[in-house]
């Protein structure tokens, strides 16, 4: 028997996240699924009138690929997948892998498959063109990245990927008009003290579309604006699988002068992908109530209460700045107590200490008026 939650998420995912419409054409890939979830998906999309296509791919198997892969092969698989995507209305990604599963395989492997398929596979053409969602599903693994069994793990996913996302939307929009009335941001905490402006920028609410985990406002630097220092203070992937920790950039006019880590990997070779890697496309808030600890899973750690990310590669086209790149790094921060506070100023006015936002205005996006 099919659990219940299940049901209600697939159809959150066809009906709230894609808002699929009759007779559209959606895309369902998943990485070591559960056919019963991928079934239920299925069957939602047929009540919508719509036209599922699914792909299925093991993680092992993607991995054994990305160990022998070239230039040439990456070039045929996108002139196989992107006409396919392009006829595409919406997306679904449903993924469970180890998150470690391609560190053995070389970087420049993995640079090949950035540059010549995600890039216009994924980046230009499905983030462009289609309703799209990404889910990590819960799994022993993801629950043991959480530091949970995996019976309470599922409950805890249940708990934060069905929330009230109408009412977390509606609490946003006083952040989103005061981010775009916004000249100067300044984020202070220890080891960091980063200004940069987002003058003319808009900000997007996210509160269920596009993920799920969800719960994030976001906006761009102007390209040329950011200067100071600033440390992550929760451990991040890069896209090769390495855990890096204790990540320190420098910037000087918007690039990224000095980066360090405590990785053995030399993270100066993530931000030479590209001349756009070294400049920052995204600066966001997480505010999902429910997630409140990293697990090494960025559609989780992104959202995280009182946090925000800073993230070094391409913008989202909802949010231009200009800069193009392979690489789309989301860093975290975390300002609450419990990660050592701090502060952010908009226009050198406080409105958000140690996690809470101070301002009355923006007082219903604390945690305690979400839920």
């Amino acid at each position: 028997m099919v659990d219940e939650r299940l049901k209600l998420l697939a159809k959150n995912l066809v009906n709230y996240s894609c808002s699929l419409k009759p007779k559209e054409k959606i895309l369902i890939e998943a990485t070591d699924a559960d056919i019963s979830f991928i079934n239920e998906i299925v069957k939602e999309v047929y009540k919508a009138g719509a036209y599922p296509f699914v792909n299925l791919y093991s993680s092992l198997v993607n991995r054994e690929l990305l160990y022998g892969t070239s230039k040439e092969r990456e070039n045929l698989r996108c002139s196989f997948d992107l006409p396919i995507m392009k006829t595409m209305d919406a997306y679904i990604s449903i993924r469970n892998k180890n998150v470690f599963e391609d560190s053995a395989v070389k970087k420049e492997n993995l640079n090949i498959v950035s540059k010549l398929y995600s890039l216009p596979v994924h980046h230009n053409t499905r983030t462009k063109k289609t309703k799209w969602v990404i889910l990590n599903y819960p799994s022993s693994i993801t629950a043991q990245n959480a530091g949970m069994s995996t019976d309470t793990f599922e409950d805890y996913f249940f708990q934060v990927c069905c929330l009230d996302y109408t009412k977390m939307l509606k609490s946003m929009k006083p952040l989103k008009s005061l981010m775009e009335k916004t000249n100067k941001v300044r984020i202070v905490s220890k080891d960091t003290d980063l200004t940069f402006s987002i003058k003319g920028m808009p900000a997007i609410m996210c509160a269920g579309k596009n993920n799920l985990p969800d719960g994030e406002i976001f906006t761009a630097p102007i390209k040329e604006s950011v200067n100071g220092k600033i440390t992550y203070n929760i451990p991040m992937l890069s896209h090769n699988g390495e855990k890096h920790e204790n990540i320190c950039l420098i910037f000087k006019d918007g690039k990224i002068v000095k980066a360090t880590s405590n990785s053995k990997e030399d993270i100066n070779k993530i931000f030479d992908i590209d001349e756009g890697a070294r400049y920052v496309g995204e600066f966001s808030f997480g505010v999902n109530p429910f997630i409140r600890k990293p697990m090494l899973d960025i559609l989780f750690d992104e959202k995280i209460t009182g946090s925000i990310h800073f993230t070094p590669g391409s913008c989202y086209d909802e949010c231009p700045n200009n800069n193009k790149s392979a690489l789309h790094w989301d860093l975290i921060l975390v300002q609450t107590k419990e990660y050592g506070g701090g502060e952010i100023y908009f226009d050198d006015k406080l409105i958000r200490k140690d996690g809470i936002f101070v301002l009355p205005e923006l007082e219903c996006l604390n945690p305690e008026n979400l839920v």
